[in-house]
C-alpha cells in the first residue's frame, strides 16, 4: 500500500449514514435508473446484448488482467461476504465470457450482466455506499467491472461510459484511477473499439483472470489522474455503533463446509467420505430412497437428495430402446444429476468433492469457478478412453460394440479442463492413476466378500459382458481348442454366435459353481473389477491386464491385451 492509500484509509469518516440518508439514496436511485431507461428509449441509445461467438478464440490476447478474489481475511461475515461476492462474479460471468464485440459497436456491462437479483442467483456481497463498504445484493460486481475497465485501458479500447469510485475500495486500483464503478443501471461500463474484440473471463480458486483478445496491433494506454479521495469504510470493523448499519464481524470459529456432489456409491469412496467428512459438510447424492447402492453413502452431516432427477435416470435406463446406447442416456442423466446437485450449494461451499461422472457438467455449467474442488476418480478419462476404443475398433472393425457411442467433443474437452484444474484426485485404479502422475490420492481398494468357489477343475468365469472391451477377441482365441468351459458373468454379447461351437455358456441367475481353475478378464478397459477381487479373496486365480486397475500381488497374472497367445499362455498354467 502507498503512503497516499495508507493516509487516506487512516482518515476519519465525516458523518453517520442515517435511515433517512438511505431513504434519500434509494429515492435518487429510482429517479436516476428511470432516467437512464427514458434516455435510452429517446436517444435509441441503448447498446445491444451481444452473442457469444469462436471468431475471435484464436485471437492474439492484447490486454490481461489478474486479480485476487480473497482480498481480506477477516472474520465469518467478511468470509460469508467475500464468498457472495464470488458467487455474483460467477453469475456476471455467464453474461460476459466469451462474449465478441464487432467493430464499432459498444459493450455495456449491465446489458450483458443484467439486474443483479436473487432470483437470477446473486447473493448479499460487498458494495461501496455513501462512502461505506456495506453488505448487498449484486455487491463485489466491482471487481470485474474494474477488470473490464482495466483491461480495456490496456488494450486501447475507446471509453464510451465509465465512474470512478467515490472511496478506495480495498483490493482495487482506484488508487491509479484504473477503476470503474457500475451500479444498476444508471452507472455503466460502456467499451467500443475500431477493430473487433472479445471477451474472456473466469475465475481459479482465487483468482478472477480477464482477457481481450483482437487482431489490432498493441497501442498505449492512456496516462489516467491518480485518484484523490478518501478510503471506504467497511460496516463490520468501522467501530461506528450508531450507524444503523452497524454489524460487527465475529470470529470464524469453523472450517470451511466442504460439499460433497456424489453419484452411486463405490466402497472405497464411501470409506474416504467416512474418514474425511465432517459433521458440517454436505453431502449431496441422488437418492436414499431406492437403488442397490441407496444406502452405501455413510450418514455423517446434513445431505439433500435429488430423488426425483434419480427415479427419472432410473425409469429412462429401464425403458431404454435398444438402439440408444447407454452411455448417450447415461450422459444426460448425469447432467440433470449434476445440475440438481449445483442448486444446493450455496455460496459457502467454496471446497467440493465431486464424482467424476458430473465433472464435465459442472464445468461447463460455471459452477466450479472460483472453487476449489477435488475429483472422485472412477474411470479413465474420456479422451483417454475413446483414444483407446478407437484404436481397438481399427483392430476389430466388426465389432459392433467398439464403436457404438462417443461423447460430444464439448463434454470431453469440459472433463478435460476440469481435471487440470482440480487441487486433487482421488482413486483406487492404478491405471487410472497413471494417466495423473505427481497429481492422484492412491486408494486402496475395499476388501472383497470371496466368492463362493474354491480353486480347482477345468471351469473358467470370464468376469464381466462378453463384449469387445472386455476382450472377449483374445480369450476366443485363446481358449479354442482348449478342454475347458467358460462362463460368462454378465448379460450382453459382441453378437449371435460369437463363441462360434466353443464350450461356452452365460452363468445362471443364482449359479454358484464349485470349483472355477480361474477368473479371467483380459480387458481393454475395466473400471471397475469387483469380480477379480472377490475372486483373489477366494484364492482363485486371476488372469487379467493392467487396465483392471488392480496392484500386483499373489494369485494376480497380467497380460497384455489383445494378446491371445499370453492369455492361452496364463490359461495353461492356471489347468
Amino acid at each position: 500500500m502507498n503512503e497516499r492509500v495508507a493516509s487516506a484509509t487512516a482518515m476519519p469518516r465525516t458523518g453517520v449514514p442515517t435511515r433517512a440518508s438511505a431513504l434519500v439514496f434509494s429515492a435518487k436511485a429510482m429517479l436516476l435508473r428511470g432516467g437512464r431507461l427514458l434516455r435510452d428509449i429517446a436517444l435509441d441509445s441503448a447498446p445491444r446484448r451481444l452473442a457469444r461467438s469462436v471468431i475471435l478464440r484464436d485471437a492474439p490476447v492484447i490486454a490481461s488482467i489478474r486479480s485476487p478474489l480473497w482480498a481480506t481475511a477477516g472474520g465469518a461475515k467478511d468470509h460469508a461476504l467475500n464468498a457472495g461476492k464470488i458467487q455474483n462474479l460467477r453469475a456476471a460471468l455467464r453474461g460476459i465470457d466469451g462474449i465478441e464485440v464487432g467493430a464499432g459497436e459498444i459493450f455495456s456491462f449491465w446489458r450483458h450482466v443484467g439486474r443483479p437479483t436473487r432470483r437470477r442467483g446473486f447473493v448479499a456481497g460487498r458494495e461501496l455506499r455513501e462512502g461505506c463498504m456495506i453488505a448487498t445484493v449484486g455487491g463485489g460486481l466491482c471487481q470485474l467491472s474494474n477488470a473490464l475497465y482495466e483491461a480495456g485501458l490496456d488494450a486501447g479500447l475507446e471509453i464510451v461510459e465509465r465512474h470512478a469510485h467515490t472511496r478506495i475500495v480495498p483490493g482495487s486500483r482506484a488508487a491509479e484511477g484504473r477503476d470503474a464503478t457500475v451500479f444498476w443501471n444508471y452507472l455503466d461500463l460502456r467499451l467500443r473499439a475500431e477493430q473487433a474484440f472479445r471477451i474472456e473471463a473466469r475465475l481459479t480458486a482465487d483468482t478472477l483472470e480477464l482477457d481481450i483478445r483482437s487482431h489490432a496491433g498493441p497501442t498505449q494506454a492512456p496516462e489516467i489522474d491518480a485518484f484523490a479521495g478518501f478510503a471506504a469504510h467497511d460496516c463490520l470493523s468501522c467501530g461506528q455503533i450508531s450507524c444503523h448499519r452497524h454489524n460487527p464481524d465475529r470470529a470464524r470459529t469453523a472450517m470451511t463446509p466442504i460439499a460433497w456432489l456424489v453419484d452411486a456409491p463405490s466402497a472405497e469412496f464411501a470409506v474416504l467420505y467416512r474418514d474425511e467428512a465432517g459433521p458440517d459438510d454436505l453431502l449431496l447424492l441422488p437418492t436414499r430412497r431406492f437403488g442397490a447402492g441407496a444406502q452405501g453413502w455413510p450418514l455423517i452431516g446434513c445431505e439433500r437428495t435429488a430423488d426425483l432427477t434419480a427415479l427419472r435416470r432410473s425409469a429412462a435406463l429401464r425403458l431404454r430402446n435398444s438402439t440408444t446406447p447407454i452411455a448417450a442416456l447415461m450422459l444426460a442423466a448425469d447432467a440433470r444429476i449434476a445440475a440438481a446437485h449445483a442448486r444446493n450449494l450455496s455460496p459457502a461451499h467454496t471446497h467440493l468433492v465431486i464424482a467424476q461422472t458430473l465433472l464435465p457438467h459442472l464445468w461447463r455449467s460455471g459452477v466450479l469457478q472460483g472453487r476449489r474442488f477435488e475429483v472422485l476418480l472412477d474411470r479413465l478419462p474420456m479422451h483417454v478412453l475413446q483414444a483407446m476404443l478407437d484404436a481397438a475398433h481399427a483392430r476389430h472393425p466388426e465389432s459392433p460394440t467398439l464403436g457404438d457411442f462417443r461423447a460430444p467433443e464439448l463434454f470431453v474437452a469440459a472433463e478435460t479442463a476440469a481435471l487440470a484444474a482440480a487441487d486433487r484426485l482421488i482413486t483406487p485404479h492404478r491405471a487410472v492413476a497413471e494417466h495423473f502422475p505427481g497429481r492422484v490420492d492412491l486408494l486402496d481398494w475395499a476388501p472383497a466378500t470371496p466368492l463362493p468357489a474354491r480353486r480347482g477343475g477345468r471351469v473358467l468365469l470370464f468376469a464381466g459382458p462378453a463384449v469387445a472391451r472386455k476382450g472377449v477377441h483374445a480369450t476366443r482365441d485363446a481358449i479354442t481348442g482348449l478342454d475347458i468351459e467358460l462362463l460368462i458373468e454378465r448379460g450382453a454379447e459382441e453378437e449371435p454366435g460369437f463363441w462360434r461351437d466353443l464350450n461356452v455358456r452365460r452363468l445362471g441367475v443364482a449359479e454358484k459353481p464349485p470349483q472355477l481353475a480361474a477368473v479371467v478378464l483380459p480387458a481393454l478397459v475395466e473400471h471397475h473389477p469387483r469380480t477379480l477381487l472377490r475372486a483373489l479373496a477366494a484364492e482363485v486365480p486371476v488372469i487379467a491386464t493392467a487396465a483392471c486397475g488392480l496392484p500386483v500381488q499373489p494369485g494376480l497374472t497380467l497380460v497384455e491385451p489383445d494378446d491371445p497367445d499370453q492369455l492361452r499362455a496364463a490359461l495353461l498354467d492356471a489347468l
